[in-house]
């Protein structure tokens, strides 16, 4: 019997006035978890580290895919800024796009972002494009991917990108600053990772790379102003909105990704609305995972990732509820002598079943949300310029959510294995 059941919890599960369900269930559960521990750290280790470990790794991929959505839905822009309002592009409206490389952008964003800083209630307004740009290093001119942010910088410190954009020439940064000298168009603002990518410091210049400007024309030049610390691994820069619209050819329609509004939120708003009232305006606080549903691939993505989760999860933990309850059948058949009901039994079966799901659920995303680290990691050191999946706190309780409707799909088959347990068969072997 391996000893695993207090001789207490007897009163808990005999059918008699005296009981409650309450402490019928405390027993159970007292029961199940005791089950659990010593099957784990005396006997028959090996099935219940080895659901754990399914259920955990399955978690884990599960996470950093949703992850990856996440991150694809948000547009893999670095989306830190203290902006009051921020303005979207909606995929169904009439807006400019690039297709087929970049998702819908906003377009005439210069000249309507002067009409809305002309608004009441407004402080400014600034487009905002991101793109990913080769920049050559000053120390031995090799190429490296850094992800510029254009923006148009006024005297006030405002945040874009996780950086100040004070340091942009024409920005005040309450002190004497040699870069004022320097046209604005000229400068460049580098993170911490951007400056370590590019072994670039501050009065640096550094070229853009070949790539992105016409063989018989000499490659523009720019003078980092500033090195700001992040809490991003992502090697961003900002730089000048119209020098980074021409880079990337988005100076025609005047293309950009988003457009930020600084002031008062009623006002900011209703400046954006007339301005752009085919687009989202909304207040920008960070990632919405309610994007996953507006963007095609990522909810694909993650659908697919929920429903394999689901069936590789449940297959798992059927199987080796299954076969653990195969081999305690003696032990069910005990408990029915004394007078456990077939309830009673049914329960323990099933809470040991959740209670496993559940822990390696836990360790499971402890696992998905490293993996997610070492995803962006790995990404960013060699073919993308910025983070790929984004940790959301919505992540834990989906994945535990997931985690426990595949167990409640596992559970039938563990059950009926046990309901077909016998004291007569038992005691004959």
């Amino acid at each position: 019997m391996d000893g695993w059941f207090p001789m207490a919890a007897d009163d808990a599960f005999e059918s008699n006035e005296d009981g409650t369900r309450r402490s019928r269930w405390r027993g159970i559960l007292g029961v199940s978890v005791t089950r659990l521990w010593k099957r784990t750290v005396r006997t028959k280790s090996s099935r219940v580290l080895a659901t754990v470990c399914a259920v955990a790794l399955t978690i884990a991929l599960l996470v950093v895919v949703t992850g990856v959505a996440l991150g694809l839905a948000d547009g893999g822009a670095v989306d830190d800024a203290d902006a009051d309002v921020q303005i979207v592009p909606e995929e169904s409206g009439t807006l400019s796009a690039v297709d087929g490389v970049e998702g819908p952008r906003l377009g005439e964003t210069n000249d309507r972002a002067e009409t809305i800083r002309e608004s009441d209630g407004v402080d400014h307004a600034s487009p905002v494009l991101i793109e990913p740009v080769e920049l050559e290093s000053p120390s031995d001119g090799e190429s490296e991917t850094v992800l510029l942010v254009g923006v148009d910088a006024d005297d006030e410190h405002r945040t874009v990108g996780g950086l100040s954009t004070a340091q942009l020439a024409g920005g005040d940064d309450g002190g004497d600053n040699e870069s004022d000298a320097v046209s604005q168009d000229d400068t460049i603002v580098l993170s911490e990772p951007a400056a370590d990518r590019l072994d670039a410091a501050p009065d640096d210049d550094i070229t853009v790379g070949p790539s992105h400007v016409p063989a018989d024309v000499p490659a523009p030049s720019m003078t980092a102003t500033d090195v700001q610390s992040t809490d991003d691994e992502t090697p961003v820069a900002l730089v000048d909105l119209e020098q980074l619209q021409t880079l990337s050819g988005a100076d025609d329609d005047q293309l950009a990704d988003q457009v930020l509004v600084w002031g008062d939120d009623d006002a900011a708003a209703s400046a954006a609305d007339d301005e752009y009232p085919d687009a989202a305006v909304e207040t920008h606080d960070g990632t919405d995972p309610s994007a996953l549903f507006s963007d095609g691939l990522a909810f694909a993505t993650s659908v697919l990732t929920f429903v394999i989760g689901i069936a590789i999860c449940a297959s798992f933990v059927a199987t080796t509820a299954g076969m653990t309850v195969t081999e305690e059948r003696r032990t069910l058949a005990v408990l029915e002598a004394v007078g456990y009901p077939t309830r009673s039994r049914l329960s323990i079966v099933a809470v040991s079943t959740m209670l496993t799901t559940i822990v390696g659920a836990l360790v499971g995303i402890v696992l998905g949300i490293g993996g997610i680290a070492l995803v962006n990691t790995i990404a960013t050191a060699t073919i993308a310029p910025s983070a790929v999946a984004i940790v959301h706190p919505i992540l834990v309780p989906y994945a535990l959510g997931v985690a426990l409707v595949s167990g409640l799909v596992a559970i039938p088959y563990p059950l009926a294995v046990a309901a077909r347990t016998s004291v007569l068969e038992e005691v004959g072997r």
